[in-house]
């Protein structure tokens, strides 16, 4: 039986990380943590040990940016992938970019399922092709 990967994810909204959390545990290959305040972020992923933090970017009392960079600064965590989510910018241009926005790997809100699952797998898999993000069906 293959292990369940480990996914944290740090978002203000708490409607939406309960329902990421329900789809990727049903998936049967996640264990998912939630987190609704970026302040929390660091302690929780400390104690959580996540193999990848997907992150909202725009949050009321920490910016994304400023959370990424204080994970980045963690000796044990600086290796976990961060996939940053964000309405701030649209499918298209993500998608276009290859998932990769200003260096960054990106999922655009609202996420559909079957993208996500595809960029966990990217991600979880082989943290060094991300070049390889899909879009579409």
């Amino acid at each position: 039986m293959e292990a369940k990967r480990r996914v944290l994810i740090v978002d203000d909204e708490v409607s939406f990380t309960r329902l990421l959390k329900l789809n990727l545990e049903q998936c049967n290959g996640y264990v998912v943590h939630t987190v609704n305040v970026a302040l929390n972020a660091l302690t929780e992923a400390r104690r959580f040990q996540p193999e990848l933090i997907l992150l909202d970017v725009m949050m009321p009392d920490l910016p994304g940016g400023e959370v990424a960079a204080q994970l980045r600064a963690d000796l044990a965590l600086r290796h976990v992938p961060i996939v940053f989510l964000t309405a701030a910018i649209k499918k298209a241009e993500v998608c276009s970019n290859g998932g990769i926005v200003g260096g960054l790997p990106f999922v655009a809100k609202p996420v559909e399922m079957k993208e996500l699952r595809r960029v966990l797998d990217t991600y979880l898999s082989t943290p060094q092709r991300s070049g390889e993000y899909a879009c579409g069906p």
